[in-house]
């Protein structure tokens, strides 16, 4: 068994407030390494079949031997839908007024939710990682309460033209991220593998609800002051989402940065959103890249894909909310 030893040490436990301004000092200050002040990297890996995680797997085992801190947050949405399928059960998803699209989660789909993301998703993910020989640890949202907020029950949706509201949603809005939980683990020299879900609060209890992946990992990399890079089928952000050769570059103006969510539809919609998310949070910088490209975290890091600078949310050195 490999052992980890620290200093003994007195801990405070401290969660990141995901809705507190940031500061560029703030976010300078947190989780630089003293070897080279890199900040840590989170790594978001998507879940659509389209998505082969061994060619990620690999390079970040590389970045972690190199001394990188990382954190891997992954999503899994294809294997629910695959389940509920098998199980009779047929996968709900709603838009929402504002023209975003996300799964409706019925207390017998956050079952299943629970199951396969935080069950076998993530072991499986876990062993590929320990195989590559990085001292993986998974966990889940509700774990030590790493990611906690409110719980959605209700959900406004448009149906039809009309805006409804539609109840008994397990969802929730993660405000809060226990920094300290995946400090701990990356001063012990473990790489974090987090899913879903995360820690919703309900009246005086707390249950698991269901939370966007991609918007788990820009909160996780907002209280870490890390880089996001996000993985996913395609190249990066595209100006026509329909041309590969219209791929956007990187963003490090405000006008940049509407152009970029004004080029996302679909499955981007989010990955925009979380993006903006993760800065407004603390992350100094975001990368959208492709997931089956050789080495697609370092390609990414080294400018591959679409960039995002927190430059572009800027305004007199504070990051905007």
């Amino acid at each position: 068994m490999t052992k980890h030893n620290s200093p003994t040490r007195t801990r405070r436990r401290q969660h990141h407030s995901v809705d507190r301004p940031q500061t560029y000092a703030d976010i300078r200050q947190r989780r630089l390494r003293t070897d080279g002040g890199q900040p840590p990297v989170v790594v978001k890996i998507g879940g659509a079949k389209a998505v082969d995680p061994e060619g990620a797997v690999d390079d970040i085992a590389a970045l972690v031997e190199s001394g990188r801190e990382v954190v891997v947050v992954h999503g899994g949405s294809t294997a629910v839908d695959d389940t509920l399928e098998r199980m009779g059960i047929e996968p709900t998803y709603v838009e929402t007024p504002g023209g975003v699209t996300g799964r409706f989660t019925d207390e017998e789909t956050m079952e299943v939710f629970a199951m396969v993301m935080a069950g076998k998703l993530n072991t499986e993910l876990t062993t590929l990682f320990r195989n590559a020989g990085v001292d993986a640890l998974g966990l889940s949202g509700v774990d030590g309460g790493l990611l906690t907020g409110p719980r959605k029950s209700a959900v406004r949706v448009l149906e039809d033209g009309k805006k409804k509201i539609k109840r008994g949603d397990h969802s929730g809005k993660i405000t809060d991220v226990n920094s300290d939980l995946l400090t701990t683990l990356l001063d012990d020299g473990y790489t974090p593998v987090v899913s879903v879900p995360m820690l919703g609060e309900d009246d005086d209890e707390v249950l698991p609800v269901n939370a966007d992946a991609d918007r788990s990992a820009a909160a996780v990399a907002g209280a870490l002051g890390a880089e996001l890079v996000v993985l996913t089928d395609v190249a990066g952000i595209y100006a026509d989402p329909d041309d590969p050769e219209t791929l956007i570059d990187s963003a490090a103006t405000p006008d940049e940065l509407a152009a970029v969510k004004d080029a996302a539809e679909g499955f981007m919609t989010k990955k925009v959103m979380a993006a903006t998310e993760a800065l407004e949070g603390g992350a100094p910088a975001i990368h959208v890249g492709d997931a089956n490209r050789d080495a697609p975290v370092s390609s990414a890091l080294d400018g591959a894909g679409t960039r995002i600078e927190a430059s572009a949310l800027a305004d007199n050195g504070e990051i905007t909310q």
